[in-house]
């Protein structure tokens, strides 16, 4: 790999960006995220390999948080390393998020959306990172014995000192969460940009409303594991393959793969050779066919996973037979 990183002249030439919410930010139909395969497990280089072709496809969106890793703050300070080698010429080309709220470090102020931890962790993150500012600051999940005026209000001051750009949320799923961070947040005058949630075919708890509720106040909809660890490929098929997440343990565990899933896993693989596509990319297909929805934001230990991901938007349209069989073959109702 060439030393000097220059980054392909024909990124821009698919103009697949949608726009989150009633925001002046646009985002790429899907992004990248550090929560797996960039802490200090995997090389450096491949990281930087990833990054660098995430970018040349038109991956503008980086998503971080405070405690990705392993361990917590590695992957944030690998990108920062690797943006200082490669992409601090395309600052203003990138859109960079962190996280803060989930466990971080000892004691009773390293986790949790408090004022202390909010702020005292985006300054962690800017300095692993070496940046001035990010462009989205998000609550990574709520907590019910914290007011939601002070969570708001640590955005707010983020936002206020010119550390943040935009502000979001994760993790806050229901239309009523939504409607008390809008409320707190309109204290200062500051907009809900964008609520982070899991979504995936096997999982379809923002069916609930939030989806109709963050479209009514103006927030766009960032979505996370929508190949559910893996699930959503042909990675487990077959069995549980030695160096898999199900193998290890982490996060995703062997006992998910049942033979009820194994059964619908393999229809769903079959509608998408239907498709011309992979399970994956039907999966990632499925996940953003809603205009509503932002971006989805994938994992890539590779770069060939993250081109065959990325080509998941070459076939993006459903006809309403295809979304009954894929309803079906999981076995739930029809939602739509």
């Amino acid at each position: 790999m060439q030393d000097t990183y220059v980054a392909a002249p024909g990124r821009y030439d698919h103009k697949d960006y949608f726009r989150s919410g009633r925001s002046g930010l646009v985002l790429p139909r899907i992004s990248l995220g550090y929560w797996h395969n960039f802490g200090d497990t995997a090389p450096l280089e491949r990281q930087r390999e990833v990054t660098r072709r995430a970018f040349d496809l038109g991956i503008t969106y980086f998503d971080l948080a405070n405690n990705y890793g392993p361990p917590y703050g590695s992957a944030e300070r690998n990108f920062g390393q690797i943006f200082r080698q490669d992409f601090r010429p395309y600052r203003d080309e990138m859109i960079i998020a962190s996280k803060a709220g989930f466990d971080m470090w000892p004691g009773p102020y390293g986790e949790w959306p408090s004022r202390k931890n909010m702020l005292a962790s985006l300054d962690q993150s800017l300095q692993r990172l070496g940046l001035d500012y990010v462009d989205i600051f998000y609550a990574h999940r709520p907590d019910p014995r914290i007011p939601i005026e002070e969570t708001a209000g640590a955005l707010a001051t983020a936002y206020q000192q010119g550390k943040a750009l935009y502000v979001g949320i994760s993790n806050y799923y229901t239309p009523a969460e939504v409607d008390e961070v809008v409320r707190a947040l309109s204290a200062w005058n500051i907009p809900l940009t964008i609520n982070q949630l899991r979504y995936s075919m096997l999982d379809r708890r923002i069916e609930n409303g939030v989806i109709d509720r963050l479209d009514q106040v103006g927030s766009g909809i960032a979505l996370f594991s929508p190949l559910e660890q893996g699930l959503l490929t042909d990675r487990y098929l077959h069995g549980i393959p030695e160096d898999s997440r199900a193998a290890v343990g982490h996060f995703l565990t062997g006992d998910k793969i049942t033979e009820a899933y194994l059964h619908s896993a393999r229809k769903l693989n079959a509608l998408a050779q239907e498709r011309g596509q992979s399970l994956a990319q039907m999966a990632l297909a499925w996940a953003v066919k809603d205009p509503r929805v932002t971006t989805a934001i994938i994992g890539a230990s590779s770069v060939a996973q993250l081109e065959a991901n990325v080509a998941a938007l070459n076939n993006g349209k459903f006809t309403a037979e295809e979304l009954t069989e894929i309803d079906a073959a999981i076995g739930i109702p029809i939602q739509r």
